[in-house]
């Protein structure tokens, strides 16, 4: 089943995004790190204010993936400096996930990549998310660093960065 991706403009998708992750961050991380911190991470970084203030200032780009007019997830991207296209979230809602979707979301990111003559996407990713970390090792990407980056309030985000080329077509 072919997916489409609906850039995130609105106030109403904004919020509906907002929902998604935070209903996907409760189930998924969970068991990757505390309760807490995920709450902390989820008002700091996908609440409708946070979401808005990505899109309007820092150039993050949302889209909510669907399929048959149903939302199944929601990804974000931003160009950098470096000519390289920032994935920045990609979640897909339990229910939804086993479905190849990833590969499906992959194609449309290298499409993005080519189309803005970006030479790479690359991706930060909880050094502990073994299942994340072997999705993204299938589609091609490697670590190419290790990051921890403090994120206020005594928490840090542990991840690998990973990074996968992206061939001009």
């Amino acid at each position: 089943m072919q997916l489409t991706y609906a850039k995130v403009n609105t106030a109403e998708e904004i919020a509906e995004t907002a929902h998604l992750a935070a209903a996907i961050w409760r189930e998924y991380y969970v068991t990757i790190i505390t309760m807490e911190q995920i709450e902390y991470m989820v008002d700091r970084f996908q609440s409708v204010s946070a979401i808005t203030e990505q899109i309007q200032q820092q150039g993050y780009e949302y889209y909510l993936i669907r399929r048959d007019n149903n939302t199944v997830g929601y990804l974000s991207v931003r160009p950098d400096e470096e000519g390289k296209l920032f994935l920045s979230k990609f979640y897909v809602a339990k229910e939804h996930r086993g479905h190849g979707y990833a590969s499906q979301a992959m194609a449309f990111l290298a499409q993005l990549c080519q189309d803005r003559r970006l030479s790479h996407l690359w991706l930060t990713v909880n050094r502990h998310n073994e299942s994340s970390i072997a999705v993204y090792e299938k589609k091609g990407f490697r670590v190419v660093r290790e990051q921890v980056a403090d994120i206020g309030n005594g928490y840090v985000m542990d991840d690998y960065v990973m990074e996968k080329e992206i061939l001009s077509a």
